[in-house]
């Protein structure tokens, strides 16, 4: 199974489509954390703990582990979140040539996702996508403001560059394990993508403290019923006030944030 079988099967059985993002800004962990070895792994066990059942995926980015007790916090958390049975999909945007991006690409013999960078083209991002049993996510349409600044540059074909990253990577779909990060903040482009490219799930960031359009990320950015919509801050540090209980508030932001998708879905799949 490659790791859209598996995703549906995980989407099935937690009846979810979360996507929750494990970014643990050493700035907000809470007090009572900061004496542990790793106090990253404390706070995201606690959050997987607290989460799990809610969970599509748990998505941790990169950059809030990029230091060696950083790394030793994201393998423990790797492993405990698939202890869980829940997939991994790890936010780096990677992409590179040559035997830099075949050490980028290394990165999916632990984790079950990535997300990469298309701007160097198809052989920098050749090593993820011939792994079939990888899930690969390439950037196409992001949340921030500051994507329209390349993203929605017209080419010479009148299409904007955003849609010709979208049919490249259509066709880069030989092994049936491609997807789209699609932002939930432009959902007029989520639609026209939808319409473009019919069978590729999106990944849809920024429907959290980014304030994205909740519905029509349910509506354009699943394929079959199979895609992720990611809330990161809206749910790690719901409880941000609450001291030693934090998690609690989180566990209640994951199953708020599902039920509210899941009644877009079942109006989807009553059309």
């Amino acid at each position: 199974m490659n790791f859209f079988d598996r995703l549906h099967d995980r989407i099935r059985t937690v009846d979810s489509v979360v996507s929750v993002g494990l970014d643990p800004d050493p700035s907000r962990i809470p007090d009572h954390l900061r004496e542990y070895d790793l106090p990253r792994w404390a706070f995201n066990r606690r959050i997987i703990d607290a989460t799990h059942e809610h969970a599509a995926v748990f998505k941790p980015n990169a950059a809030f582990y990029e230091d060696p007790d950083g790394w030793r916090a994201l393998q423990e958390t790797i492993a405990y979140a698939h202890g869980k049975d829940v997939p991994v999909l790890l936010d780096a945007k990677r992409a590179d040539i040559g035997n830099t991006t075949r050490q980028y690409a290394q990165m999916l013999e632990t984790v079950d996702a990535i997300t990469v960078n298309p701007y160097m083209g198809r052989d920098s991002l050749q090593p993820f996508l011939a792994n079939g049993e990888a899930g690969v996510f390439v950037l196409c349409r992001t949340s921030n403001p500051g994507g329209a600044d390349v993203q929605d540059l017209e080419l010479e074909t009148g299409e904007p560059v955003y849609e010709r990253v979208a049919a490249l990577a259509d066709l880069w779909n030989e092994n049936d394990n491609v997807g789209l990060v699609v932002g939930a903040t432009q959902p007029a482009e989520l639609e026209e993508l939808r319409e473009q490219v019919p069978d590729l799930p999106f990944l849809v960031p920024g429907i959290g403290a980014q304030g994205g359009d909740a519905e029509a990320a349910v509506e354009y950015g699943l394929a079959d019923g199979v895609g992720l919509i990611n809330s990161s801050r809206g749910i790690i540090f719901a409880g941000e006030n609450d001291g030693e209980e934090f998690a609690r508030a989180s566990g209640q932001a994951a199953k708020r944030l599902k039920k509210r998708l899941n009644r877009y879905r079942e109006n989807e799949s009553s059309r």
